[in-house]
């Protein structure tokens, strides 16, 4: 079939000078992909965590029915509360699930569960036995085709401390992989990687340094370990697996050094706000960053975690700092004075208007493909319901149209579903087609297109 005369070709160069720079993506380049290129288009996965639950006044409570996290009605015939309204305008990329928790996490304290909210891992005893977390087990299919496995976000940086973590994401064996929080740092890390004006040999040569000296370190770390107790061998195990990650990165550096990334413009990015004035600003300059990885396909995984549990860290003023209620987002949880749903219920309307810009920004953004919000399924959601509660989670998926996602239900199970079934489906979803994941039984039915 001959190209349309307004088409542009994807390969379209600007030549000058004698030399040739790719363009950015305009509308008047391909939309129809060949057969086998639109195998290869991208497929996204998103997750996005808020702590502490949510406000979930009784089903009979008719006062305070505007402030329950979840819609009202069930199956195709729901309607938005106060809380996600915000949501509204993408109802028909919406789709809501209700009462899945993962199984052995259902007698924890709700806090706790928050480590667990991507790997189903049991922290029933003693001993802490967390697994892999399902945006690791995408990345570990999908980083091939990109310069990163994944990128993983939190308002605060690090890992925490077990039962309290900040971070999302959980490597294979179950140990927590840092968190990072400074746009900045993230955007010269991630979007400059030439920043400091070093030609393509110069960067070679630092690469080839970086690998030697990981290389040595690792060699040394190793023969050390041998002399090490068991509690030092743990301790000994975790700085390897980091090492391990920082070789793995290293040579991934080599083999994309001499491939431009897509062309992008910066001009929008937020990278210095302040999370202690400026709730709003700082929440949203990571996700303008989010789109701006998955817009340029640096990678395709991402975890966001917007707050961390029990009261921790920067998003637990969030409630003052945006709304103006003087009491952090832990107390909210528990306060039950008069006033307490519609103090818990704006500001997780506050938190689902966040998401929402998030998805407003996928849904205007493009990529060669068309709106990248098609190409990216998010799950938004938490650990807990109501105060400490780890079953019923909240849970939304969000966009994913042209990875076979079907919207514009809300759907009740009960506790024979585990929430490790959903994790599942969006892994199906971004083609990973794995049997199962921590405790699933099986993909959500009519959730993907058969």
């Amino acid at each position: 079939m001959a190209r349309p005369s307004w088409h542009l070709s994807r390969r379209t160069f600007l030549r000058g000078a004698g030399v040739a720079v790719a363009t950015p993506y305009l509308h008047a380049m391909e939309r129809a992909l060949p057969a086998q290129g639109a195998a290869r288009a991208p497929r996204r996965l998103v997750y996005v965590y808020f702590p502490n639950g949510c406000s979930l006044p009784a089903e009979n409570d008719a006062a305070n029915a505007r402030w329950r996290w979840f819609p009202s009605g069930e199956g195709e015939d729901w309607q938005f509360t106060d809380v996600l309204k915000p949501l509204e305008k993408h109802r028909e990329r919406l789709s809501f699930f209700g009462g899945m928790s993962h199984p052995k996490s259902r007698e924890l304290l709700g806090h706790l569960a928050g480590d667990t909210w991507l790997t189903g891992g049991d922290l029933r005893f003693d001993q802490y036995k967390n697994s892999i977390s399902v945006d690791q087990a995408a990345a570990q299919v999908l980083k091939s085709r990109t310069r990163y496995p994944s990128l993983v976000l939190s308002t605060d940086g690090g890992v925490g401390y077990k039962s309290r973590v900040s971070t999302l994401s959980f490597g294979q064996t179950g140990r927590p992989i840092p968190s990072e929080h400074r746009q900045r740092s993230i955007f010269e890390r991630y979007f400059s990687p030439s920043s400091s004006g070093a030609t393509t040999s110069d960067r070679r040569r630092s690469l080839a340094r970086d690998r030697k000296i990981v290389d040595l370190v690792l060699e040394d770390s190793k023969r050390l370990r041998k002399k090490l107790g068991e509690r030092d061998r743990s301790k000994m195990d975790e700085y390897l697996d980091s090492l391990n990650a920082v070789e793995e990165q290293v040579k991934r550096n080599e083999a994309w050094l001499d491939r431009p990334m897509k062309a992008f413009t910066a001009d929008h990015l937020n990278l210095d706000p302040n999370p202690r004035t400026a709730a709003e600003d700082y929440l949203r300059a990571t996700f303008d960053l989010i789109v701006l990885a998955l817009q340029t396909d640096i990678t395709r995984v991402v975890s966001y975690m917007m707050g961390r549990e029990d009261g921790m860290g920067f998003g637990d003023n969030f409630p003052k700092i945006a709304l103006g209620i003087n009491k952090g987002h832990h107390t909210i949880s528990h306060d039950m004075a008069d006033g307490h749903w519609p103090e818990w219920g704006s500001f997780d309307q506050w938190y689902a208007k966040q998401f929402g810009y998030f998805l407003d920004r996928l849904a205007a953004t493009e990529d060669e493909n068309g709106p990248l919000i098609d190409s990216t399924l998010s799950l938004y959601g938490s650990c807990c319901s109501t105060t400490h509660n780890a079953r019923n989670y909240p849970a939304a998926l969000a966009g994913g149209a042209a990875m076979g996602v079907q919207h514009g239900t809300y759907r009740r199970f009960d506790e024979e579903e585990p929430f490790s079934n959903l994790l599942l489906t969006t892994l199906h979803a971004a083609g990973v087609r794995a049997k199962t994941f921590s405790d699933s039984t099986g993909v959500l039915p009519g959730v993907l297109k058969s």
